[in-house]
C-alpha cells in the first residue's frame, strides 16, 4: 500500500549510507510499527550497520552505535515523500504517515482489490497438505471434523499466501480392523444394506462396532463365549489373508464396502466445500514400500534381522547422535508386513518424485508425533532435501464431556447429527429474529451458521490442544463465535444496501472516532495476519483475527453512524470504510472455510 514511498525511503537510505562509508546491509525491510494512535513503518537497518562495523573488530556496544547511525540517518532522511515524521528510536528508524492519508490508502487498496486484499506474491514452492483422511468402513465423526476444517483452512492460507498448493487425503483403507467390518457384514448383514450415502456409511461404522466386540475377549466368559469369539476372530484373519493373497471375491466385497465409506466422505467434503486434488490410498502404497525397504538395507541406513526379528533403522546413531532422540524405528515386521512407517515413505517418494512437492504438510492427530519425527529423518537419510521442509501438523482430540471417544466401543458423535442439530437451532433463532425471510433463505442461512458454528469451534482452539465437544460452546450465538464474525458482516452489507450507491473516492480529513480509528488499523492487519498464518502453519492466528475485525466492526457499528451523518464527507469516507470492513470480514472467513451470509 505504501510500498512506493518505501522503495523510495530505501534508495535514499541505502545512499546515505554509501555517503557515509558505512557498511551497507543485505537489505533493508521496513516493518509496520505496533499501531499507537499513528501509523508508520520501521526498519532495523542500523543495527546491522552497527553489527556489521562491530565484526570488523570494533569495540562498539551495538545497540547505542545503532542508535547514533539513526538519530543522524533521520535527520538525513527529511522530508520523505508520503510521511508525515521521521524518529529514531531505540536504534530504529520509524516512519510515521499522516492519519487520513493512512486510512485513505487502506480503504482505497481494499476497495481496488477486492478478493484479493491480502493475498501474497505468487511462490515457487509447491506445498501438498495431506488432510480429510478417515479410516474407511468408519463413518465420518466429530474428530473427523477437526482434522478436515483444519487441513482445509491451512490449504487455503497456502494458496492465499502464494504458494502452489495441492491438497491431497490419504484414507486408510486396509487392515485387520477394516477386514473386521467386511468380516462382520459379509456373515451377518450382507443383502440388508440401507439406502442412501450417508445410512450406509453409518451403518457400515455399526457393524464395525458389532464386530469388534464379537472378537474382543469379554469379562468373566463362559468356555462357550471363548469358543465362538476364537472362531470369530480365526475367521476374519483368514478373511484377511485372503485379501492379502489377492481373493477375488474378497477383494471385490472389499471394494464395494469401501466404495460407500469413500461416497460419504465426498458428501462430506462437498458440504464442507473442500476439493481433494489426489486420493492416495493406504493399500496402493503397501507393496511398493516392501520394495523401499530393501533400498534402505542395501544403502547400509537399515539393518535386516529377519527371520529373528524386524528391519529397523537406528535413526540415532544414523545421524551421530550421542543422546537418544529419535530412537530405533521399525519399518518391517519379521514376518514381511509392512507398518505405518514403511507405507508413510513410500508415500513421500511419491509426493517428491510425482508431484514435485517441495513442502509437505500432514494434518494428523498428535499421537503421532514421534512417528512423522521418525519418517523425516529416514527421508533426510535417504537423501531427499524435501526432508526438512516437512512438517506435522498435529491436532488434540475432539472429546466428550463424559471422555473420549471410541469407534471400536461405538461412543462416537457422527458430523451429520453435530450438523443437523445446528441447523435446527440456527432455524429456531433465525425465525424468532428474522421471521420475514423466505423458507428457502432461512434454510440456506441456517447451513451457513450452523456448518459456520462448527468449523470456528475447531480453529478457534489451539490445534495442539484437546477439545471437549459441548452443544452449548459450540453453537453460541455470543463472544467469540463464527455467528458473531458472520453478523458483522450481515450488519456490514444491511448498512450498504440501505445507503444504495457508494460514493467512488473520499477522504479522511475529518475528526475520527477512535472506533473508526481502530477498524481501519485492524483491516490494514490482515495482510500481515494472513501470511503469518500461513508461514507458522497455524489458522489460530486467522480465526483470532477475524474475530478481532468483528469486535472493531460492532464497535464502529455502535458508536458511529454512517448513513445519517451529518456531513456528507464523512458519510462517504464511512461508507468506504463499511465496504472495505465487509470485504476484509469476507476474505477472512474464506480463509476459514466459513460463508459469509448477506442476512441472518
Amino acid at each position: 500500500m505504501f510500498a512506493r514511498e518505501l522503495d523510495e525511503a530505501t534508495a535514499k537510505l541505502l545512499h546515505l549510507l554509501e555517503e557515509n562509508n558505512y557498511p551497507l546491509p543485505d537489505s533493508i525491510e521496513w516493518v509496520p510499527i505496533p499501531f499507537r494512535s499513528h501509523w508508520g513503518f520501521g526498519t532495523a537497518a542500523c543495527f546491522q550497520v552497527a553489527a556489521a562495523e562491530a565484526r570488523t573488530g570494533k569495540q562498539i556496544h551495538v545497540p547505542s552505535r545503532a542508535q547514533e547511525i539513526a538519530n543522524q540517518l533521520s535527520s538525513q532522511l527529511e522530508p520523505l515523500d508520503g510521511f508525515e515524521t521521521i524518529e529514531a528510536a531505540n536504534g530504529y528508524i520509524n516512519l510515521y504517515v499522516k492519519t487520513s492519508l493512512y486510512a485513505q490508502r487502506i480503504i482505497d487498496t481494499v476497495l481496488n482489490q477486492e478478493g484479493s486484499f491480502g493475498r501474497g506474491q505468487p511462490k515457487d514452492d509447491i506445498v501438498m497438505v495431506e488432510y480429510a483422511q478417515p479410516n474407511t468402513h468408519h463413518s465420518f465423526h466429530i474428530g473427523h471434523a477437526r482434522n478436515a476444517i483444519l487441513g482445509e483452512a491451512l490449504a487455503r492460507m497456502m494458496s492465499f499466501a502464494g504458494y502452489p498448493t495441492i491438497r491431497a487425503s490419504y484414507p486408510g483403507d486396509i487392515g485387520l480392523g477394516v477386514i473386521t467390518c467386511v468380516w462382520a457384514y459379509d456373515k451377518f448383514y450382507r443383502g440388508q444394506e440401507p439406502e442412501g450415502v450417508h445410512g450406509r456409511g453409518q451403518w457400515l461404522a455399526k457393524i464395525y462396532t458389532e464386530a469388534t466386540a464379537l472378537v474382543t475377549p469379554q469379562d468373566e466368559e463362559t468356555p462357550d463365549e471363548t469358543a465362538q469369539r476364537e472362531a470369530y476372530d480365526a475367521e476374519r484373519r483368514a478373511m484377511y489373508m485372503a485379501w492379502d493373497q489377492g481373493d477375488p471375491e474378497v477383494r471385490q466385497l472389499w471394494r464395494e464396502t469401501r466404495q460407500w465409506s469413500l461416497d460419504e466422505l465426498d458428501a462430506i467434503l462437498n458440504i464442507l466445500d473442500i476439493d481433494v486434488d489426489v486420493f492416495f490410498f493406504e493399500s496402493e502404497v503397501d507393496e511398493p514400500s516392501k520394495e523401499i525397504v530393501e533400498e534402505l538395507i542395501e544403502q547400509g541406513i537399515a539393518e535386516d534381522e529377519r527371520p529373528d526379528g524386524p528391519v529397523i533403522v537406528k535413526i540415532d546413531e544414523q545421524l551421530g547422535l550421542t543422546k537418544e532422540k529419535y530412537r530405533t524405528a521399525v519399518i518391517l515386521r519379521s514376518d514381511g508386513t509392512t507398518l505405518y512407517s514403511t507405507k508413510d515413505l513410500a508415500l513421500a517418494k511419491v509426493k517428491f518424485e510425482d508431484y514435485n512437492v517441495d513442502r509437505s504438510i500432514y494434518v494428523v492427530d498428535v499421537r503421532q508425533s514421534l512417528h512423522f519425527q521418525q519418517v523425516f529423518k529416514i527421508l533426510e537419510l535417504w537423501g531427499f532435501p524435501q526432508a526438512e521442509d516437512c512438517y506435522h501438523l498435529a491436532y488434540g482430540f475432539v472429546t466428550l464431556p463424559e471422555g473420549a471417544m471410541s469407534s471400536r466401543l461405538g461412543n462416537v458423535i457422527l458430523f451429520m447429527d453435530v450438523l443437523h442439530e445446528a441447523e435446527r437451532r440456527v432455524a429456531e433463532i433465525i425465525a424468532e429474529k428474522n421471521p420475514d425471510l423466505s423458507d428457502d433463505e432461512r434454510e440456506i442461512v441456517a447451513r451457513q451458521v450452523g456448518l459456520g458454528a462448527l468449523q470456528y469451534s475447531m480453529l478457534s482452539v489451539d490445534n495442539n490442544k484437546d477439545i471437549v465437544f459441548g452443544w452449548d460452546e459450540a453453537l453460541s450465538f455470543d463472544g467469540q463465535s463464527a455467528p458473531y464474525i458472520q453478523n458483522a458482516h450481515v450488519r456490514a452489507n444491511s448498512i450498504l444496501k440501505r445507503a444504495g450507491s457508494i460514493p467512488e473516492e473520499a477522504n479522511f480529513d475529518h475528526e475520527m472516532d477512535p472506533t473508526e480509528i481502530d477498524l481501519i488499523d485492524k483491516i490494514s492487519q490482515f495482510p500481515m495476519k494472513a501470511n503469518r498464518a500461513a508461514e507458522e502453519y497455524k489458522p489460530l492466528i486467522m480465526a483470532t483475527y477475524a474475530y478481532e475485525l468483528a469486535r472493531a466492526f460492532h464497535l464502529f457499528y455502535h458508536a458511529a453512524r454512517v448513513i445519517q451523518a451529518e456531513d456528507e464527507q464523512v458519510r462517504a469516507s464511512r461508507l468506504r470504510l463499511t465496504v472495505a470492513a465487509r470485504q476484509t470480514l469476507s476474505n477472512a472467513l474464506s480463509l476459514l472455510g466459513i460463508k459469509a451470509p448477506k442476512v441472518m
